[in-house]
């Protein structure tokens, strides 16, 4: 009775950690998020990013792909919004191009 028990438990626990695996894999924009946030860090010095949003992708070619993040960032205390676009390949997860805009409010 222990070994069946025992076995059952073991069902159990690899059924839950495969659960728990998928509900840890990383989004595949999550790399150039981390670059947008470092060019509009790289572009305020100094000023506070207070909310980031990631805004969707667009497909461009066969292999590449556009990440389109929006920042707001309080300049001077007041806020100002930017929207970075990444685009990437797919194949090779390398950057092509990256732009930088400043919206107005």
């Amino acid at each position: 009775m222990k070994k069946y028990l025992s076995m059952f438990m073991l069902v159990c626990l690899l059924a839950g950690g495969g659960s728990l695996a998928g509900a840890v894999q990383k989004p595949d924009y999550e790399k150039y998020g981390r670059i947008a946030i470092a060019v509009v860090k790289e572009d305020y010095p100094g000023e506070e990013v207070v909310d980031y949003q990631y805004g969707g992708r667009q497909k461009v070619t066969e292999t590449d792909v556009t990440d389109t993040f929006t920042f707001t960032v309080k300049e001077d205390g007041k806020p100002v919004t930017v929207l970075v676009r990444v685009t990437h390949n797919l194949k090779d997860n390398k950057a092509v191009s990256l732009s930088v805009e400043r919206k107005t409010q």
